[in-house]
């Protein structure tokens, strides 16, 4: 091979691994830039996200919106019918009526109904036991008791379940079963007549437990009729030392 021609390739080779290598470096300065910028980009988006920083006409910012306000509209109404007992269960029971007409128009769904009487027995019995068990307490002797005798201090009953929580539980169950009405493949066949008696044993056999439980520890699960005790109402008069 001549010298002028082995010094040419050489320096074609070095031209070739030059321009490759510089290639490669631009490879990666784009491959680098692109992850970057992707880096950024997803960062952005992820604070757009959190702090709802969405455009208005985007689909995630609207269906957030309507979520919390929805949350809003609920919590609002909770708040207002909280101090309305009467009201409450009044709706409960409508609710409750309306379930059954429909149960009883459409012959059918009886697995559902045995299911929401179950659940509410439940939340019943509940309701109706102490937050602490008189018969835990019998065994450690330790702890508030509930007042036995006439002449001992007021308590009121600290029920497991509170009532508003009972009603809350209850009203979201029975609208439950009123959804589970209109899924034709939860109308599960059955003898509902077993299921009637079954529901009514069980429900008399829980209560008369329960009745007895009250006896021996004697209390109430309700605070109306008993003795309330209160001070001297404020006169306003302001007392000379």
């Amino acid at each position: 091979m001549p010298t002028g021609s082995y010094y040419s390739a050489a320096a074609q080779k070095g031209d070739n691994g030059s321009e490759s290598k510089t290639k490669r470096l631009l490879g990666e300065s784009n491959f680098a830039n692109y992850w970057r910028n992707f880096d950024l980009f997803r960062r952005h988006i992820g604070i757009m996200m959190a702090e709802d920083l969405t455009s208005s006409g985007s689909e995630p910012g609207i269906v957030w919106r309507f979520f919390s306000r929805l949350g809003e509209i609920h919590q609002g109404i909770l708040d207002k019918m909280t101090p309305q007992p009467i009201l409450r269960w009044i709706t409960t029971v409508v609710l409750l009526c309306v379930y059954s007409i429909r149960v009883y128009i459409l012959q059918g769904w009886y697995i559902v109904s045995y299911a929401l009487g179950i659940y509410l027995l439940n939340l019943f019995i509940a309701f109706l036991t102490p937050q602490v068990d008189p018969a835990l307490l019998d065994e450690t002797e330790d702890g508030p008791t509930l007042p036995t005798k006439a002449n001992e201090e007021f308590k009121p009953f600290m029920r497991r379940l509170p009532e508003f929580k009972f009603w809350y539980s209850g009203s979201k169950a029975i609208f439950v079963g009123f959804i589970c009405t209109f899924f034709e493949a939860l109308n599960i066949p059955v003898f509902w007549p077993i299921l009637v008696m079954y529901f009514i044993i069980l429900f008399v056999i829980t209560m008369k437990r329960q009745i007895r439980h009250m006896i021996k520890y004697q209390y109430l699960p309700f605070s109306h009729g008993k003795a309330k005790y209160k001070g001297k109402e404020d006169t306003g008069k302001v007392v000379s030392s």
